[in-house]
This record gives structure tokens, sequence and C-alpha cells, in this order.
């Protein structure tokens, strides 16, 4: 077990509190807790490569850990209706589609190599800014903000996420396809 996997798992098995904060309404912990966890994914990628540590197993529990992380997170805010419900469905089939491709893909034996395409990594960015800025409202309740802006924030995250969702869909299909 390496440095940067030990991290990674931690991210995980800490989702389960951050998820506890949020039932509790304690939202400055939320928030804390969350842009911990922020650090600690960037953290164990930027170990990973300076200490040559890159693992397959790595490879495979990053993307995991990220997904539990963002599911739990939208999930449990739409439960509390900090975020929209809407875009809590949009966000978790995105995830569940991905899932299920992958799945047929291995299913018929297809090789394929996980790759996080440009507007994936924009998804997520917004994803977690979605997340960051609905707790961070939650946990300053004082601090107002055009509700507007968040508006656009959640539709911009919807817009990616669907996306990046079909991007994936298109490049499975062309798989599955080309044998």
């Amino acid at each position: 077990m390496n440095i940067p996997n030990f991290l990674t798992l931690l991210r995980i098995v800490l989702v389960p509190v951050l998820v506890i904060f949020l039932i509790n309404m304690a939202f400055l912990k939320a928030l804390i807790l969350f842009a911990c966890l922020g650090l600690t994914d960037a953290l164990d990628g930027f170990l990973a490569r300076i200490l040559n540590q890159q693992t397959v197993l790595g490879s495979y529990l990053d993307p995991i850990a990220d997904k539990v992380l963002i599911t739990s997170c939208f999930l449990a805010l739409a439960i509390l209706k900090v975020i929209p419900g809407w875009l809590a469905v949009v966000v978790i089939s995105r995830d569940v589609i991905i899932l299920l491709g992958i799945s047929v893909l291995s299913i018929m034996n297809i090789t394929f190599k996980v790759q996080p395409l440009f507007v994936s990594k924009v998804t997520t960015t917004l994803q977690i800014a979605a997340v960051f800025f609905a707790l961070f409202f939650k946990a300053f309740p004082l601090l107002t903000i055009d509700s507007a802006w968040l508006l656009l924030l959640y539709w911009s995250t919807a817009v990616f996420t669907v996306l990046s969702g079909y991007r994936y869909v298109v490049k499975g299909v062309k798989l599955i396809n080309s044998t």
C-alpha cells in the first residue's frame, strides 16, 4: 500500500462521515471535509506522479472514490433540498450509464482504456463547484448570492454532465461496433 492509494482509500472511508454531517445539517463541517477530500484527491494524484507510485489499483480506486463522493453529495443535498433534485438525477444517471457501459464492454471482452475526456474534466469541475457552493451558502447563510448565478451553475453542470455522458456512450457504441 503506497501513500497515494492510502489517501484514495481514506477519501472513500470519509464519505460516510460527510454524509452524516449533511444529515445532521452541519454544513460548515461538511464544507470543510468536502474541501479536505478535494485537496486529498489532488494530493494523491500529485504524489503518485512525483513519487512514481502510479498503480493499477490506484487507477481504479481514484475514479471510484470520486464517484462515491459526488454521488453521495448530490443525493444527500437533493434529499435535503439544498440542490435541485433534477440535477442530482442527471449527475447520478450519467454515472450509472457509464458504469453500465463499462460492464457491457467487460462482459463482451472488449478491451478499452478508461481515459477521461476533456468535457468530463469540465463536468467534474462543475459538479464539484455545484456541491462546494451549495455547501458554502448553507454554511454561511448570512452571505447572499444572486439565485440566477447559482441556477446558471446548476444548468451548466447539467449540460456538461449530459454532454460528457453522451460522448462516453458514443465512444462505447463505436467500440462495440468495431468488434
